[in-house]
């Protein structure tokens, strides 16, 4: 019988390498935007721990100044079912720096961006103890999903971060993301707002970047270095390395990719 420090030894030993590009714990779902289909969501409940996981939605990228505890902007969550539902929002960086405002994230094992401006979640969580305990989620287990600019914000790199519109891809001061998925831009609402060029002049200032745009009522589902493709319509990949005209190729639901390799599954 091998004592409890040569157990831990062997566990260290045979445990997965930590992932280069996705979370090493935990799951990301990240949503291009527009009607989420009951299976998006579903997920992302399924992956939290269940209807009476705790959640934490964050409705800061939309435009309202205040967002009370009985807002109606998570009824969605509800309608999902999800039962242990707190809104979490604020406007001002001290606060989501405080203790006791980052405390409130400290027992949840979903967190859920919603859709919006991208700055807005940047100037008001961005190096805060808040944004410390969203990524603490992962960590245990847990899920961080995000919608339109909730996609947007998990990527490395932020793509229509600019104050003055969403339409600039690249913006000064606003070009870092939460990083849940690391070397790569995210942009959304792909084939509905016929986006799917736009991610190309992103690649090519930054070759090192995988771009990845998502369509409406449509999700890429992140584990460690492989994500799944959920959901309606399709998810386009843009990496520098790859030669075809146009300069991207789509995902269709069901497909998985390889993050390290970048490539199809299958």
């Amino acid at each position: 019988m091998i004592g409890r420090r040569e157990f831990i030894a062997l566990a260290a030993a045979t445990a997965a390498p930590a992932a280069k590009f996705g979370p090493s714990k935990g799951t990301l779902v990240v949503i291009g935007g527009g009607d989420l289909d009951a299976a998006i969501l579903g997920r992302f409940i399924e992956a939290a721990g269940g209807p009476d996981a705790p959640v934490v939605f964050v409705p800061t990228a939309g435009d309202k100044e205040n967002y009370g505890p009985t807002d109606d902007s998570a009824d969605f969550l509800k309608r999902a079912g999800c039962r242990n539902l707190e809104i979490l929002h604020t406007r001002n960086r001290s606060e989501a720096d405080s203790e006791a405002f980052a405390a409130r994230v400290r027992r949840a094992r979903g967190v859920f961006f919603a859709g919006g401006r991208q700055w807005r979640l940047v100037d008001s969580y961005m190096g805060t103890r808040t944004q410390r305990e969203f990524e603490a989620v992962l960590g245990r287990g847990g899920a961080i999903a995000g919608t339109s600019a909730g996609a947007t914000i998990q990527g490395s790199y932020l793509v229509r971060g600019a104050r003055e519109g969403n339409t600039l891809m690249m913006a000064p001061g606003y070009e870092q993301g939460f990083g849940y998925l690391r070397r790569a831009a995210i942009d959304q609402h792909l084939l509905k707002r016929n986006r799917q060029n736009d991610l190309v002049a992103v690649i090519d200032r930054h070759p090192e970047l995988l771009g990845i745009g998502i369509d409406e009522n449509t999700a890429i589902v992140v584990q460690g270095d492989r994500f799944e493709v959920i959901g309606v319509s399709k998810v386009a990949i843009y990496d520098r390395k790859y030669k075809g005209e146009p300069r991207y190729y789509f995902l269709n639901p069901g497909d998985r990719f390889d993050l390290t390799r970048r490539r199809r599954l299958g």
